[in-house]
């Protein structure tokens, strides 16, 4: 059970709001700790702003230290730990809910629907929407008549979201991004290994620059090269981005995408780190990775060194760094700057620390002085190995792009006459939407709002008009029963073979 200094605790109730377990509680304004929930997970001590709880040296005999993550909670008998997953019953962590063999809530599309009949590229636009769809055809797949409706529908809820497969900073996320003065964009939260960006939405597209937005949004989606630039706290940030080639980030191209932070780094390669040096520090901005302190370097029968990395601990060998334009997106600029100090109780002379980033390509051996210092010496044939280990398992760095949009308004009205019945058609998989023969991610909800890899799409299948809006090209395949239950226009439908044989006179 964690510890509370009643002198110090001002009844602030941060511990009890942010507790897991309901296992803190503010009695006279003053923290008071269920000793039977209490697992000792750490969230109470990190919020507290006044430093009046701590966790304790010693547990309850009866509670199991959980290895399931890096917090390792203290679970007392009868109860679980912070992520309610593991219950320790009698001195044994049992998962408390049976492993789910199959997810009975989904039905999958039948396969006859994949892919268009035909793309909506070149379809033209049936405008306004109370016209039927430029190309309604049909074909026969496995017996079944199979209708795909084709159009190029103009959509001013459009948007691309810009994943940049690196670890440079980029910018803080809602910080500004701009093309030629206006302003396009903004950096997203990131994803593991990437940085993102979205560019465009409705309210952008619909503001002043909304011309410059949307010539934006389709010059990404069609692959072409793009010069953004990033208004950070420190300046801009000048970004060249271009789906499936490497990103370049003030003026230096992208090689390598992280293997993963600096705590899965450990876990990847602890093994071979123990084989390798002493110890080893591996710099990133989301998570520091420190070997013989981290739970993988226990499992390989390590110890910690006595080196303190340059970071903020989270849990065990894991600490956060700060965001920055150095090494790893950190503030740390020198392999040597992330060696805070080392504690020459547990260190000794002679200890090799490698410094690397999570790609492996920044790497730096030193070495522990008698006095506690480092001095850097050069790499051992075992150092350089491991690191190149982690460069050549990391991927290749690369742009990739988004489509996102909306086509759950007027459009709907080129597909059949009751428009709500295409919505749910293409919700219970009874119709497949894809864009531009690509398969698409039916957001859940209401309305039909998508999500595309705009790398799949036909080549150059976007444009734009100036209301302005994009254009995306939208397909709906469903049987032909299907498509006349939801009101579709049967007299419209026309066999893909006579389709050809049109286009091709």
């Amino acid at each position: 059970m964690v510890i509370v200094n009643q002198d110090a605790c001002k009844g602030c109730t941060l511990c009890e709001k942010n507790c897991p377990l309901d296992a803190v509680h503010i009695v006279d304004r003053k923290a008071v700790v269920d000793e039977e929930k209490c697992a000792e997970c750490g969230i109470c001590t990190r919020v507290c702003k006044f430093g009046a709880i701590e966790r304790p040296q010693a547990s309850p005999e009866q509670s199991v230290i959980c290895s399931s993550c890096p917090v390792q909670c203290h679970v007392p008998v009868g109860h679980t730990g912070a992520c309610k997953r593991y219950t320790n019953e009698n001195g044994k962590l049992v998962r408390n809910r049976r492993l789910v063999m199959h997810n009975d809530a989904i039905t999958y599309p039948d396969p006859k629907l994949n892919g268009p009949v035909v793309t909506a590229v070149g379809a033209g636009t049936n405008y306004p929407c109370i016209r039927p769809a430029p190309h309604i055809v049909s074909d026969v797949r496995d017996g079944v008549e199979v209708v795909t409706v084709v159009t190029e529908a103009p959509l001013s809820y459009s948007a691309v979201t810009v994943k940049l497969d690196t670890n440079t900073y980029i910018g803080e996320e809602g910080d500004p991004v701009y093309r030629g003065g206006k302003v396009v964009s903004m950096v997203a939260t990131e994803e593991y290994g990437s940085k993102m960006i979205d560019v465009g939405g409705a309210n952008r597209l619909t503001g002043a620059d909304g011309f410059t937005v949307a010539r934006t949004i389709v010059e990404l989606a069609n692959g072409e090269e793009v010069d953004l630039g990033v208004k950070t706290k420190d300046g801009m940030i000048k970004l060249t981005v271009q789906a499936g080639k490497a990103p370049v980030i003030n003026g230096v191209v992208e090689s390598k995408m992280r293997i993963g932070c600096g705590s899965a780094t450990v876990g990847l390669f602890a093994k071979k780190m123990k084989e390798a040096v002493d110890e080893v520090i591996v710099i990133d901005h989301h998570v520091v990775g420190l070997f013989t302190e981290h739970l993988a370097g226990a499992e390989v029968g390590m110890e910690w060194s006595g080196v303190v990395p340059n970071a903020t601990k989270s849990s065990r060998g894991r600490y956060f760094g700060e965001h920055g334009t150095g090494i790893g997106g950190t503030t740390i600029a020198t392999p040597r700057d992330a060696i805070k100090s080392v504690d020459m109780t547990r260190g000794k002379a002679g200890m090799q620390i490698l410094v690397t980033n999570t790609t492996g390509q920044i790497r730096a051996l030193f070495e522990v002085q008698a006095d506690g210092d480092v001095k850097e010496i050069p790499m051992t044939e075992k150092a350089e190995a491991l690191a190149q280990d982690i460069t050549d398992n990391c991927e290749t760095s690369l742009t990739s792009v988004l489509y996102r949009g909306g086509t759950g308004g007027s459009a709907r009205g080129g597909v059949c006459s009751r428009p709500v019945a295409i919505t749910k058609a293409v919700h219970e998989g009874k119709a497949v939407l894809t864009i531009g023969g690509a398969p698409a991610f039916v957001l859940p909800g209401g309305g039909i709002n998508f999500m595309v890899d705009a790398g799949k799409v036909v080549d150059h299948g976007f444009t734009w008009v100036p209301t302005p809006a994009t254009v995306a090209p939208v397909e709906y395949t469903m049987t032909r029963a299907d498509y006349e239950a939801i009101g579709g226009h049967m007299d419209c439908i026309k066999p893909v073979s006579q389709l050809k044989e049109e286009l091709n006179g």
